[in-house]
């Protein structure tokens, strides 16, 4: 799945992606993986608190990205949004949100883009291209299969 359409009208797009299956089940491995170390292990509370935070850390950066892509023929803009847990955790809440607004009059080319994914072959890209020569994805993350 790449993206969910959440609205969709004549004049207005509105698609959204949030971490899938996979990423949530490496986040509650690892995860699980600090709470029985805190468990069973006879070390202090202190230990205990670390091992509990380093798995959620470690967890939380292996979480994919909440992205948002927004087309408004009426205000002639596109906004690409990105939310990741890691570095809002991070950065205390001020930090973590990314935003890139663009008119949609300067692009150019909507295009799919081959990305080599280590482990797994090739991966498929949606890259908006603009009348500047710069490219911006629609999401951060590949999608792995066929290029449909």
């Amino acid at each position: 799945m790449y993206m969910l359409v959440e609205n969709r009208t004549s004049s207005f797009l509105h698609l959204k992606r949030s971490p899938g299956i996979r990423s949530w089940s490496v986040f509650v491995g690892i995860a699980s993986i600090g709470l029985a170390a805190a468990y069973y292990s006879a070390d202090s509370l202190a230990w205990k608190l670390f091992y509990m935070a380093g798995c959620f850390f470690v967890a939380a950066q292996n979480l994919e990205q909440w992205e948002e892509a927004i087309f408004d023929k009426n205000k002639g803009s596109v906004c690409l949004k990105t939310f990741n847990l890691y570095r809002k955790i991070l950065t205390l809440s001020k930090g973590g949100n990314e935003q890139v607004v663009a008119q949609l009059h300067e692009i150019r080319d909507v295009d799919v883009e081959e990305e080599t994914v280590r482990y797994f072959g090739k991966g498929y890209m949606v890259v908006l291209r603009f009348i500047t020569g710069f490219s911006h994805p629609l999401t951060q993350s590949a999608v792995l299969g066929c290029r449909r």
